[in-house]
């Protein structure tokens, strides 16, 4: 019997799909079961109880940032237990130089402080709230488990693909980060796909009219899980989005697109790692309340600078083709036809 499309079945989301899924972790979370990491073996990080004050801020929409560690600035928010959306774009452990963060922890230590940023993150979401991480391949799989375990749900095991890794002989080049996406409420989580449609591969490459006699979104599809494209490369030499002197900066175009999908105006993001500012930035451009917390003076300087007196430069990314093939077809093929990527 030949195989054909499951039509029937209901597929809310991403890896909450299979029946049972999502009440599996939440029971497997409040029966503490086992999951036993190396990191869990190191002292919890006890956070400071003092309130903080936000070093810069600014109105319309509010905009906040902290300078300190986010393991003791979050706890202590006001807005703790409202914030709409985390963002986290951690210090990998690769020894690069962050203005005096301590880069080079032991393994053990690495993941004990993992589990603690992201304990703090999962505690100041809202009930609806997501948290999206972008991390590379060698603790990716402890950070699923750890937010497994605390009862959240994946809803996306994304990957941002880009051209320019580092040069090196020993192994294959490295080419992607991991770009998790977990909610505390699968069903009630803020999702708008409608903000982040792309043009499809049936339109751009094979002009397909099938996708063009759509009621709805003709020649659009949600992007793929493995992020590419134009804009959406690693951020280089002159570049217009450059701040230089900051480590590992992140597209406008990526942040746009986590934010548009996961919150709505007027909503609060949040990221712990603030770097180069980006997620604040692109936060503020499309009318959301941001909080950033950085560890460095000199970094959290550099950030607001380019938060209130820059603003976001990459607009009109969202939407265009990601294609890696050029136009093809003529628009003939039926509509019995299958295949392709819608």
């Amino acid at each position: 019997m030949a195989e054909q499309k499951n039509t029937l079945f209901d597929r809310p989301g991403g890896y909450a799909m299979p029946t049972g899924t999502a009440e599996a972790n939440r029971a497997s979370a409040r029966s503490k079961a086992p999951i036993v990491l190396p990191g869990d073996s190191e002292p919890v990080h006890v956070a400071a109880t003092q309130v903080p004050e936000p070093r810069y801020r600014e109105d319309n929409p509010d905009t906040a940032v902290y300078v300190g560690d986010c393991r003791d600035v979050l706890p202590n928010l006001a807005e703790h237990g409202t914030v709409d959306l985390v963002f986290a774009d951690p210090p990998f452990n690769w020894d690069v130089p962050y203005d005096g963060w301590k880069d080079d922890m032991s393994r053990a230590q690495y993941e004990r402080f993992t589990y603690d940023w992201l304990d703090a993150c999962i505690d100041v979401l809202s009930p609806t709230g997501s948290l999206w991480v972008n991390i590379p391949d060698d603790t990716a799989a402890e950070i699923v488990l750890h937010l497994k375990r605390r009862g959240l749900t994946m809803i996306n095991w994304c990957v941002w693909h880009f051209r320019f890794g580092q040069c090196r002989h020993s192994s294959f080049i490295l080419s992607k980060v991991h770009v998790l996406y977990f909610a505390k409420s699968p069903e009630e989580r803020t999702w708008n796909p409608d903000e982040i449609l792309e043009q499809s591969d049936r339109a751009s490459i094979y002009n397909d009219a099938r996708t063009m006699a759509k009621e709805s979104n003709k020649g659009m599809r949600v992007p793929m899980d493995v992020w590419y494209g134009p804009y959406l490369g690693r951020i280089q030499g002159n570049n217009k989005e450059r701040r230089h002197g900051h480590h590992n900066q992140i597209p406008e175009a990526y942040l746009e697109r986590v934010i548009r999908a996961c919150s709505n105006p007027g909503d609060l993001v949040l990221d712990p790692f603030l770097g180069s500012g980006t997620t604040v930035t692109v936060a503020r451009a499309l009318d959301r309340r941001g909080i950033g917390v950085e560890y460095s003076e000199v970094n959290a300087e550099s950030a607001w600078d380019r938060i209130k007196n820059i603003g976001m430069v990459r607009t009109g990314t969202v939407g265009a083709s990601s294609a890696i093939h050029s136009k093809r077809g003529g628009g003939k093929r039926s509509k019995k036809g299958s295949g392709g990527t819608s």
